[in-house]
């Protein structure tokens, strides 16, 4: 039978089976191609939050979702297009989020009377066989079968090893849908298994029997394409948010001049960060895994004081661990980076889930009165310009700065346009190496214009002084117990954060007009579902306007005058309500929040419905 192409703007995928089924870098490899046809993306990977739960069961669907489209992309997507079942509990998990008249990928060895039991159906009912599907576009393929067949001349493989790709099979069945080379995945496959021609072979061969078994089984008459996107012209790339993050932190060592020295503890979602810079030791980059979240931000602060860029990552329960030493980093006044990815929950929480839970951690989570620089970042490819900020700010005030990521981000993908090193700003470090002329003595807290002590390397003749986490005389940097003392340098620590807003850029709007009905305030990875929510209402010709708030604290000196210009100030937030205590506190104003706790990103259409409360 002819088969015909049919043109698409926007396909919604998602992938899931147990989590040994492969389905991340399935999504990935996917995820990859699609970037180099120069298409507008973005993903989602949702892993279980269990290490190995059971096979088969619920708590053990890993997910990947991908948005592609020839038109500008904000989110993942709210619903699927097309969903990808290995097994019945895939199915079961993420049914609800696919389109009415989808299409449904299943596998049909996934859905044997083991899966669905484990799957908790009933006995005796079999989802692709009861009807209860009819609705949808069921595609039935028995890709574990087709799997062994394919591998049936690899005789030194072992089931379970031919098993494991099974993945690859769907993703050439895939790539002849969406009218795709496997090149791409082929040269991914020599470049990981080149020293394992068993395992390459073998891949290869299942990924090119996907596509053949779209290309001659009868069935299948009809494929899709989607243009090029109308991007701005450059060279892109494709790049998730952790790794984002670490190009960024090389990026101002090099433009600041300092060696990068990370000093990390291991915690979902933040460890790709050290993975990432452990690979760059040509750039002068020194990772150090600690024993602790303590002696992570310990050594940091030490590796600041020795004049190098000192920076520590984390998550939430590492943030509160790492808590009495980011006083100590201010109680000393030294530059130090705070990198916390955000994930669900107190204690250990929600390690795979997204949610923006640390921000009030962020500005008050330590003893005494503790100011800090926040910052934070709003999508994967941001990581890289909002991190080169934050050491901008760290460097030049003298204080460490928290910067906020979150799973979503971190593990979330997009299309990045990737800058020249000569179109980024230097970063200007000036070391304090003699003592003036009107100076006796080194006087470590002696200030500038913004309140900005010297930096003195240990070690430089004549600048010789004490430190550590006592209350400092001002000026002297002398211990001191002095009420007054005491208010003057608490005042100082205040005003000298404050004063960071005369150096930041004025806030502006990101869509919409400046003044309206409502203003859609968000920060972090909200930035998506509010843009993608604010375009459509203003395309339906509603006065509604979008914020993204980079710099937290302190705030850009605009903000106040922005909010006043509208009727409404609506602050959407993955917690309970963070950034609009902040917001009412500071400014007076009676905004209304929108709060989704549930370990997953705020969808589009129910913040569309919600802005429409307002209007």
């Amino acid at each position: 039978m002819e088969k015909q192409d049919v043109l698409l703007s926007d396909v919604v995928i998602k992938f899931a089976g147990d989590s040994g089924d492969g389905m991340q870098l399935t999504g990935t490899q996917f995820t990859n191609n699609t970037a180099l046809l120069g298409l507008d993306l973005a993903t989602f990977p949702d892993f279980p939050a269990e290490i190995r739960a059971p096979q088969g069961t619920l708590p053990g669907v890993s997910g990947f979702q991908l948005h592609f489209s020839s038109d500008r992309v904000f989110t993942p997507g709210d619903m699927c297009d097309v969903l990808v079942a290995m097994n019945a509990a895939a199915l079961k998990a993420n049914l609800a989020f696919l389109k009415k008249g989808g299409r449904i990928i299943a596998n049909i060895d996934g859905f044997d009377a083991k899966n669905l039991r484990l799957a908790n159906y009933i006995d005796g009912i079999n989802p692709l066989e009861n009807g209860s599907l009819d609705s949808y576009d069921v595609i039935k393929i028995d890709v574990t079968k087709l799997t062994r067949e394919t591998l049936k001349d690899f005789p030194e493989l072992g089931m379970k090893e031919k098993d494991r790709a099974k993945n690859m099979f769907v993703l050439g069945f895939l790539y002849w849908m969406y009218n795709r080379s496997l090149d791409s995945t082929i040269n991914y496959l020599e470049e990981k298994f080149g020293k394992k021609e068993n395992i390459l072979a073998s891949n290869i061969k299942v990924l090119q029997a996907g596509y053949n078994y779209g290309d001659t089984t009868e069935t299948f008459t009809t494929r899709y394409k989607v243009e090029k996107a109308r991007m701005p012209a450059g060279t892109y790339r494709s790049i998730m948010g952790n790794q984002a993050l670490a190009y960024g932190l090389i990026a101002a060592s090099e433009k600041s001049g300092l060696p990068l020295f990370l000093g990390s503890y291991p915690i979902t979602p933040a460890s790709d960060i050290l993975h990432e810079l452990s690979r760059h030791k040509a750039f002068g980059v020194r990772t150090f895994q600690a024993e602790d979240e303590i002696a992570a931000i310990t050594s940091a602060i030490g590796a600041s004081y020795g004049g190098s860029l000192g920076v520590t990552t984390t998550s939430g329960p590492g943030m509160a661990l790492k808590s009495e030493a980011m006083g100590l980093a201010v109680m000393l006044e030294i530059p130090l980076v705070i990198i916390d990815v955000q994930r669900g929950g107190p204690s250990t929480g929600l390690p795979t889930k997204t949610e923006q839970s640390d921000l009030l951690q962020a500005y008050y989570g330590r003893n005494g009165e503790c100011p800090m620089p926040v910052i934070a970042a709003k999508t994967p490819s941001d990581c890289f310009n909002a991190v080169f900020e934050a050491v901008r700010i760290s460097l030049q005030h003298m204080t460490p700065v928290i910067f906020l990521s979150d799973g979503y981000i971190a593990n979330g993908a997009e299309p990045w346009r990737f800058p020249k090193s000569e179109d980024l700003q230097p970063i200007h470090v000036k070391f304090k190496t003699d003592l003036e002329e009107d100076e006796h003595k080194f006087l470590p807290y002696k200030r500038d214009e913004k309140l900005v002590r010297p930096w003195a390397i240990p070690g430089t003749p004549g600048l010789e002084h004490r430190i550590g986490g006592i209350e400092k005389q001002n000026i002297t940097g002398n211990v001191s117990y002095d009420p007054e003392n005491h208010q003057l340098m608490v005042n100082i620590r205040e005003k000298k954060v404050e004063n960071i807003a005369d150096y930041i850029p004025l806030q502006t709007l990101d869509s919409g007009p400046e003044k309206g009905k409502v203003l859609v305030l968000g920060w972090g990875s909200t930035y998506g579902a509010i843009e993608s929510a604010a375009r459509q209402l203003q395309w339906e010709g509603h006065a509604v306007s979008h914020a993204h708030l980079r710099y937290l604290r302190p705030f850009p000196k605009n903000l106040g005058e922005i909010l006043n210009n509208f009727e409404t100030i609506l602050v959407p937030e993955i917690n309970n309500g963070q950034l609009i205590k902040i917001i009412r506190d500071k400014y007076l104003v009676d905004a209304k929040a929108y709060n989704k706790v549930k370990g997953v990103p705020i969808a589009k259409g129910e913040l569309v419905e919600e802005i429409r409360k307002y209007l």
